[in-house]
């Protein structure tokens, strides 16, 4: 027996190897509550603190008296555009955290070993890694190397995560990366999981809600280009301007950002006192210098909060925002890229991945000057010198960008489009973003009761927010036999956190507290399709729903903000660049000018 032993630990794993990480393993069979660890070639085992640990499992585990085991490959489940698979958004993150917490306070569960269990899939064991980084980061108070390590052993690495973009990925995004751009945006103030509203999160991320996100909270929201009038095309919501001015107006959103073709008149926000600015360049290309030196400089000088947009709002959008988060953060381009993914899912793709490595040493020189002459301002000193030399810094170009040389006078010309029927990315993504099902019931939807991090400020007022125009467009003007049902039938496949995979977004049971109140465009034509067969002198009633902020941007004062850019200013630290990225520079097929 010894022998046999001896020859089962000399074994070699055919793809990882155990965690150098310390103390005994929760190990199944007899070796289970002994001390030992599972033999190698068969499970994997990490003990990640105490009685947590994470697990890679061949099989599915049976819990046992000493060892509770879970999973979440099926429960928390990425939707992807196309071979894209990770990382997980910040509200599976949030859900993911409760869980856990959930588990380790729970009285049945005191005695026991707490096993989060993945498969051999490596893409869902990217997923879980990440998952359970960001729980040691956020709630361990580990860095993300000490987290990280705490995951692997040897040379083990996990699947690195690729764009959503069509064509063959050339650029890898890490695990460590996305556990570096929790641990920044924590250390910033990005996000906060005391008063997180998850609910809203996945509320507000559905097309036919706004699909919009915050990515820094009283600073950027992302959402997709509003559209001249609020309906549903080829099964895609689109929203008028109007359908957001009540919530940007709550926000304290001043200034709109355009990086797409003019789809609306611009007059329709400066209209209602937003400022309203034009940044086009090509959809799926990169901003030239004088594009990315405007942005910066609008942003830096506006006076609320800025809402950018493009087609989809995830390309050029997030890119750009990149840019800022780089320069006045100090993220790495991989970390900014993490973060923004993880905010918005499909941001950052092709060419741009790279653009926003070769600005970095840029963004960071920028951003240390920028710094040097807010503290001499500060300081009461002559600021003419650091003027002058922020000026010329903003003027360096360290890539060779095409569109540098791109007419300024061509920019907004019609000619200058395609077809208008051609299908671009933007439209694309915005396409197969519009087919996601709602997040199934079964996927253990956390009860504000049970986690105290759901609790929020009694100072908080609590706001009723419309979005106008998408409801009273849809009531007046959609026929119900113009509102096809999005399923998931078709020629492209898409993976949903739904295990009802046949039902549609129209039958998708919305929250009472948030649907109503938000023109939910496909809510509202089933709605109408309902009054069609009812007495016809019913009227409709109108309902009235309380709706709170999203992503805390609300919760914080101005003065958090400010307080985060005071320490941002302060850190003079500079970041090892991690291992190459980049496998090729060869750009996606779906880049068309639009």
């Amino acid at each position: 027996m010894k022998r046999k032993n001896e020859k089962r630990r000399g074994c070699v794993p055919k793809r990882r190897s155990l965690s150098s990480s310390p103390g005994p393993g929760p190990g199944p069979g007899q070796g289970q509550g002994q001390g030992q660890l599972p033999a190698p070639g068969t499970d994997v085992y990490s003990r990640v603190q105490d009685r947590l640990y994470f697990a890679i499992l061949r099989q599915k585990p049976k819990n046992t008296a000493n060892t509770h085991y879970f999973s979440i490959d099926d429960e928390l489940v990425y939707e992807n555009f196309y071979a894209d698979f990770g990382p997980l958004n910040l509200a599976m993150i949030h859900r993911y955290c409760c869980k856990i917490n959930k588990k380790l306070k729970s009285f049945s569960l005191a005695r026991k070993k707490i096993v989060h269990y993945t498969s051999c899939d490596q893409k869902k064991q990217a997923n879980a890694a990440v998952l359970i980084g960001s729980f040691s980061v956020i709630y361990l108070k580990k860095t993300p190397e000490e987290a990280y390590r705490l995951l692997v052993g040897g040379n083990n690495t996990y699947q690195p995560f690729r764009d959503a973009s069509f064509g063959t990925c050339t650029y890898n995004l890490t695990v460590l990366d996305c556990l570096c751009a929790v641990s920044k945006a924590l250390q910033y103030e990005f996000f906060d999981f005391n008063t997180f509203d998850v609910d809203e999160y996945e509320h507000y991320e559905r097309a036919e809600n706004g699909d919009f996100n915050w990515i820094i909270p009283r600073k950027f929201l992302a959402f997709s280009g509003p559209h001249p009038k609020s309906k549903i095309e080829n099964g895609y919501p689109l929203h008028a301007p109007e359908a957001y001015f009540q919530y940007f107006r709550k926000h304290t959103i001043t200034t709109i950002i355009r990086l797409n073709k003019k789809m609306y008149d611009a007059k329709r926000f400066t209209d209602a006192r937003f400022e309203h600015y034009d940044l086009f360049f090509v959809d799926g290309s990169t901003p030239n210098d004088a594009i990315v030196k405007k942005f910066l400089n609008i942003s830096e000088n506006a006076e609320g909060v800025i809402a950018i947009h493009c087609k989809a709002g995830l390309g050029r959008t997030g890119t750009l925002i990149a840019c800022y988060i780089m320069k006045h953060y100090k993220l790495t381009a991989a970390e900014a890229i993490a973060w923004i993914r993880i905010c918005r899912p499909g941001s950052v793709i092709g060419p741009q991945q790279h653009f926003l490595e070769e600005k970095q040493a840029s963004m960071w020189a920028q951003g240390d000057l920028f710094r040097a002459k807010l503290k001499e301002q500060q300081n009461g000193k002559d600021k003419v010198g650091v003027t002058r030399i922020l000026s010329g810094v903003d003027d360096i170009s360290i890539n060779d960008n095409k569109t540098n040389d791109k007419p300024e006078n061509h920019m907004y010309n019609d000619d200058h489009y395609p077809n208008k029927n051609e299908m671009t990315q933007g439209d694309k993504l915005r396409a197969l973003k519009s087919k996601r099902q709602a997040r199934a019931a079964t996927t253990g939807s956390i009860k504000l009761e049970e986690n105290k991090i759901h609790t929020r400020s009694s100072s908080q007022a609590v706001s009723r927010i419309i979005l106008e125009s998408s409801a009273q467009s849809a009531k007046t003007s959609l026929k119900p036999s113009a509102v096809p049902g999005v399923g998931l039938t078709g020629s492209t496949k898409r993976t949903t956190r739904s295990m009802a995979a046949n039902s549609s977004l129209r039958s998708h049971p919305l929250n009472p507290r948030l649907a109503s109140s938000l023109g939910n465009l496909h809510a509202l034509t089933s709605d109408k399709d309902a009054a069609q067969t009812s007495d016809a002198n019913s009227g409709a009633r109108a309902q009235s729903y309380s709706v709170t902020q999203l992503n805390n941007s609300n919760v914080i004062n101005n003065n958090s903000h400010s307080s985060s850019r005071r320490r941002a200013a302060d850190n003079g630290t500079s970041v090892s660049p991690y291992a190459v990225r980049n496998l090729s520079h060869s750009h996606p097929s779906l880049h068309t000018p639009h």
